[in-house]
């Protein structure tokens, strides 16, 4: 009963097969390969326009690379308290932009509020040598919460960078989990919400190790091949991200993937709230946050259960865990069996 990370799950068989199909043979190394341009065009095509695609290796680096590209001198870069950037990164995103600070805006479920972005961006007024300037603003989509942003938030938060004429730059760690639960296009959820540089994750639905920058302004996109070689993300063999891709891509495999987490995770949110379990916020895409009794979760954690304990002191009064009771965390993966999740069930109802 593996709930602790979809990064635990492996790699699809659609993967695997492709990674397989395109090992014969030689082929150009450092991305000239046949491969790695035509998934570029691929790209292309999901998101309705010519777009800027660069491969690396890890969510960590696509993240603190694309903020690069938008750094400056005492620059500020805005995102969520509770984001990835800002809690997991060990400091990258600041290494990476030579120093770039990092403002945390707080918000219910880990979303940002269009009026706490703007309050924070207002400590730092253009023009003011001391206070440092405004340099970006970073979300998450779907949140570290598991919660998803609807498009008129994304559109919201990019009105407010707009006022200050900075990027918006999505975090898509979980980009297919969050495309599912809304229903809509690549196109819809980024650049024409005014999303102007996309971390697009795929590691963690399905994919060995395989992430990439996704630009969709051409013109700022030029000299990143440089922030990427100096970030140590420029692989020889390009060939094997390229064929994840592929692989993730054919026959739709990388939604129908992210459809199954999804669907786990709901199911494990109606079953855990009949065993008298509850959420501070609702599921809305692979990971769930619930608050059982401190028994439960002693006694699944002894029957084989992986989960989390996890921070509460973010949650409003009336939301947080009594004495006896813990929040935790659960990520469901396109690996999750349903058999799995009835033996979970079974035991926390046991």
């Amino acid at each position: 009963m593996n709930f602790a990370s979809d990064n635990w799950a492996g790699a699809s068989d659609a993967v695997m097969a492709a990674l397989a199909r395109h090992n014969a043979g030689p082929a150009p190394a450092y991305g000239s390969d046949p491969l790695t341009v035509s998934m570029t065009e691929r790209f292309s095509e999901l998101f309705e326009r010519e777009v800027a695609v660069y491969f690396v290796g890890t969510g960590t680096a696509a993240n603190s690379l694309s903020l690069a590209a938008y750094g400056k001198p005492g620059g500020v870069i805005f995102c969520h308290q509770d984001s990835h950037i800002q809690v997991d990164e060990c400091g990258c995103p600041e290494f990476m932009t030579s120093g770039g600070k990092l403002v945390g805006v707080p918000g219910e479920g880990g979303k940002m509020t269009p009026g706490g972005l703007r309050e924070k961006m207002s400590a730092f007024p253009d023009g003011v040598v001391h206070h440092g300037q405004v340099a970006a603003v970073s979300l998450t989509q779907a949140t570290e919460s598991g919660t998803v942003y609807s498009l008129a938030e994304i559109e919201a938060i990019k009105s407010e960078a707009a006022a200050r004429n900075v990027p918006l730059h999505m975090d898509g760690a979980r980009f297919a989990n969050a495309l599912v639960s809304l229903s809509v296009t690549p196109a819809e959820m980024t650049w024409k919400t005014g999303v102007d540089v996309l971390s697009f994750g795929a590691t963690k639905n399905g994919c060995w190790c395989a992430e990439a920058v996704v630009f969709f302004d051409l013109e700022t996109a030029k000299g990143f091949e440089y922030f990427r070689k100096r970030g140590g993300h420029l692989f020889s063999k390009s060939r094997f991200v390229a064929a994840q891709f592929d692989g993730y891509f054919e026959n739709n495999a990388w939604l129908e993937t992210a459809r199954h987490a999804n669907a786990m995770a709901s199911k494990l949110e109606v079953g855990i709230q009949s065993a008298g379990g509850r959420f501070p916020w609702p599921v809305q895409a692979n990971e769930l946050f619930p608050v059982i009794k401190r028994s439960q979760f002693g006694e699944l954690k002894e029957v084989g259960a992986h989960l989390y304990d996890w921070p509460s002191s973010g949650l409003p009064e009336s939301e947080r865990p009594s004495d006896d009771e813990v929040m935790v965390r659960m990520v469901a993966s396109f690996a999750t069996t349903e058999a799995e999740v009835e033996e979970f069930l079974a035991q926390l109802k046991g």
